[in-house]
């Protein structure tokens, strides 16, 4: 049945946006490099851009999207603190956002899978957050 998986993939997407930005947000305080920022700030960009076709596909659905587990954002929230405290550095930020973009790319891949009756574009829509997942974790090694 199409509408069940496409709506648990389009959720999916909707908590892997919010949890990406919020993971950027956090650490953009912490950021010296203006090169790191620049492209911190365009992955947020893309983000937004991102969620909106999300949350116009949710609307068709008539569906509020989802937010991230509580225990997943808290986890993020201690690790990237705790390591930052210990190691405030350009490469450290590098290093939780490549750790945190590499999570999604596995969690949205995993979903693409899980939910293959899924209409071609909320599939879309989550081929599109891998792929810019993808792309900020390849950008990210200059600053490593």
């Amino acid at each position: 049945m199409v509408e069940p998986d496409t709506i648990k993939l389009l959720r999916e997407c909707d908590a892997g946006v919010k949890m990406g930005v919020s993971a950027i947000d956090e650490v953009m305080d912490y950021v010296k490099n203006d090169d790191l920022r620049k492209t911190l700030q365009y992955s947020m960009n893309e983000n937004a851009k991102l969620k909106y076709d999300l949350q116009t596909a949710l609307d068709d659905y008539h569906d509020e999207g989802k937010e991230p587990s509580a225990i997943a954002k808290s986890m993020s929230w201690v690790k990237t603190n705790m390591k930052l405290k210990m190691h405030e550095s350009d490469s450290m930020i590098a290093e939780l956002i490549t750790d945190g973009c590499n999570m999604g790319i596995k969690s949205l891949n995993k979903y693409l899978n899980q939910y293959q009756a899924a209409d071609e574009r909320s599939k879309s829509i989550a081929r599109r957050l891998v792929s810019t997942e993808e792309k900020l974790s390849f950008d990210m090694r200059q600053f490593l």
